[in-house]
């Protein structure tokens, strides 16, 4: 009997190990876990002509930025489906060999065309959900709708299954429907707890929701069954810290921040390492709290080795942070110079709105508190094209806020803290006495 994946789809090897390797692996990367990358790695050493197991060893290997290593497990994995693959599986190693090399508008497209024909390929499926999915960085202001709209689409196809169900409830979630999204995320969770990405998915539910006090007892208790080297396991601990600061404890935060998002304690890969530790970092001091200048210089030092260049603006708007916050203007100069750059090219698909924000921050930072309510005013509606999830991107909409109180416009803020009031009825004014006093 030839072998399968977990949603019957056929694999190409004759090996049972192979295909046993094959499958752990994958569970434990939809899942975010630990162990990952050693099942695919046994399944290779068993068959190292299995592509798939290649492909997916490949995907990995770029959640952790390691370039060349997933372009080389990409080809390799582009050669032996050639020679030895079905027709779906030339097209799940083409598809994600397109992610892996960056090339967006094309894997997006792939995606599409290869979901519209094997809807339970979860593989495959899983590139364009999420926070830092193929949607998320693609520039569209609409990313979060799209992913509601194509787990509405192929949701008949999975039914109960423990991955789908938590990223469906995600996009509903981050779609604005956290009513519907909150019990579907929790049924996936209660299906296999060993979930990481079930766990940040509940946790985002429950900071829309307000549920600040249950998202941290839900972190103390979960937490212990996850290893400080699982891929999500800093930014759990952060959506903690994000909690602590909606009490007003900054000490507390702080803690969280040394004790797993500080680089040398992080195990994260490198694109939570500088958006974790420059968020919380700033959010602090943005909310009137001391943070010692050695934190920022330490995490800039290691955020210019990570991303010495321009790229991803989810990362730029990030570096603009640490470079703001350390008065590093030289290196905002050089990344802006590029970005205006790619821009001007019509390379840039997240738009104007990249360049704005990076000045921006650098105006608060200056303490010009008029030129950051005035870069930012007009391009508030368009963060959502930087990417990242609701909760990450509402750094700028405080920012905005903080600056909007500094400058003496207090009514334009306090509308924004209404709004905010009525979407998370919890939500409390703690964090912003310092500022408004």
């Amino acid at each position: 009997m030839p072998h399968e994946d977990r949603y019957g789809l056929p694999l190409s090897t004759a090996s049972d190990a192979a295909a046993s390797a094959y499958r752990e692996g994958v569970d434990l990367m939809l899942a975010g876990w630990t162990g990952t990358a050693e099942a695919l790695e046994r399944a290779i050493a068993t068959d190292p002509d299995f592509a798939l197991a290649h492909i997916a060893r490949g995907r990995v290997h770029a959640f952790y930025q390691q370039g060349d290593l997933a372009r080389q497990k990409a080809a390799a994995a582009r050669e032996l489906v050639a020679r030895r693959g079905t027709e779906r599986e030339r097209s799940h190693v083409e598809t994600l060999a397109l992610a892996i090399e960056g090339r967006l508008p094309e894997a997006i497209a792939a995606m599409l065309q290869h979901v519209e024909s094997w809807p339970r390929d979860a593989v495959v499926l899983s590139l364009p959900l999420g926070a830092f999915g193929l949607f998320a960085f693609s520039g569209m202001a609409d990313h979060d709708r799209a992913r509601h709209e194509l787990c509405e689409r192929v949701a008949q196809h999975y039914g109960e299954d423990w991955w789908f169900l938590t990223l469906y409830g995600w996009a509903m979630t981050e779609n604005g429907d956290v009513a519907r999204g909150r019990p579907v995320t929790e049924r996936g969770f209660n299906l296999r707890r060993a979930n990481a990405h079930a766990a940040h998915a509940v946790l985002h539910a429950m900071f829309e929701d307000g549920s600040i006090e249950e998202a941290d007892r839900l972190v103390d208790d979960w937490i212990p069954s996850y290893d400080r080297a699982g891929i999500l396991h800093g930014h759990i601990r952060w959506h903690q810290a994000l909690g602590a600061l909606e009490h007003g404890d900054a000490a507390r935060a702080l803690k969280i921040y040394a004790d797993v998002l500080q680089p040398s304690a992080t195990q994260a890969p490198p694109l939570n390492i500088i958006t974790d530790g420059a968020s919380l970092l700033w959010r602090l001091s943005t909310y009137g709290h001391a943070v010692p200048k050695a934190l920022w210089v330490e995490a800039d030092a290691t955020a210019q080795k990570l991303f010495p260049k321009s790229g991803l603006p989810f990362a730029d708007v990030h570096m603009a942070l640490f470079a703001a916050a350390t008065q590093n203007q030289e290196s905002l100069v050089a990344r802006l110079a590029v970005i205006e750059q790619r821009l001007a090219d019509g390379k840039l698909a997240a738009g104007p709105v990249v360049p704005a924000i990076c000045r921006a921050l650098a105006a608060f930072a200056d303490e010009n508190h008029e030129a950051c309510v005035r870069l930012l005013a007009p391009v508030l509606s368009e963060v959502v094209r930087i990417g990242g999830s609701h909760a990450q991107r509402e750094l700028i909409e405080d920012t905005f806020i903080v600056a909007l109180m500094r400058s003496g416009e207090l009514s334009r803020a306090r509308t924004l803290l209404d709004a905010r009031l009525h979407r998370r009825p919890s939500f409390r004014d703690t964090r912003w006495q310092a500022t408004m006093g």
